[in-house]
């Protein structure tokens, strides 16, 4: 995206605008003095809290998973 910058006068007068715009993704570099001050940006939502035991009932692990390897499987890895 590309940063506009206006001034804090224009901010100030237009920020109920401004506010409208950044929800739809533009971000602004206010200036005052012509010197960047600050950044109005979107936030962005964070991520959900991980629940332990949310997929409780839907992995199945088979008994045999850490079983030793058929011979000739294996011998397939070794070429």
């Amino acid at each position: 995206m590309t940063d506009k910058k206006i001034n804090v006068h224009e901010a100030k007068t237009h920020f109920s605008k401004l506010v409208a715009r950044v929800i739809n993704g533009e971000e602004f570099i206010i200036a005052k003095a012509g010197k960047p001050v600050a950044r109005l940006l979107p936030i962005k939502e964070k991520a959900s809290k991980r629940l332990p035991g949310s997929a409780k009932g839907k992995i199945f692990i088979s008994p045999d998973f850490n079983s030793p390897l058929p011979e000739d499987m294996l011998k397939e890895f070794e070429e």
